[in-house]
């Protein structure tokens, strides 16, 4: 991957392996879809003008949960309780087909083992982890 870092270089290589690369692409895919799913979440939360208090109010938790759930970038709710989050501000979670680039990009090196392009799913998959993060 020209212009990058060598840990992407690196990466790119071990995506080689059907195991690493079954792992990556799994955990990649799974963090990029909670900060896309908790990033729209807060955003509904702010727009409503509803604070993290009144939120955890809303769905009885604690507010420190609430906190935890939009301000860390380890977060790892359970659906449960992101469909609670989604109800108390008038939303629900949905499941969406990836469009069909993507699927060449990540279901296909998923399912087979192995990226014809080690390289171009590295960038993919950077460039989704970069576009998820949740902001400090």
């Amino acid at each position: 991957m020209t212009g990058t870092s060598a840990f992407w270089d690196d990466l790119a290589r071990d995506l080689e392996d059907a195991e690493f690369l079954r792992e990556f692409v799994v955990e990649s895919m799974r963090i990029a879809t909670i900060d896309e799913v908790v990033n729209a979440l807060d955003d509904a939360r702010e727009a409503a003008g509803m604070s993290k208090a009144e939120l955890a109010r809303a769905i009885q938790a604690e507010p420190a949960t609430i906190r935890r759930l939009f301000a860390s970038d380890k977060s790892n709710p359970t659906l449960g309780t992101l469909a609670e989050v989604a109800a108390a501000l008038g939303m629900r979670i949905t499941v969406e087909p990836l469009n069909d680039d993507e699927r060449t990009k990540v279901t296909e090196p998923l399912l087979a083992g192995r990226a014809a392009d080690p390289d171009a799913l590295a960038r993919h998959l950077r460039e989704l982890r970069t576009r998820s993060k949740v902001p400090a």
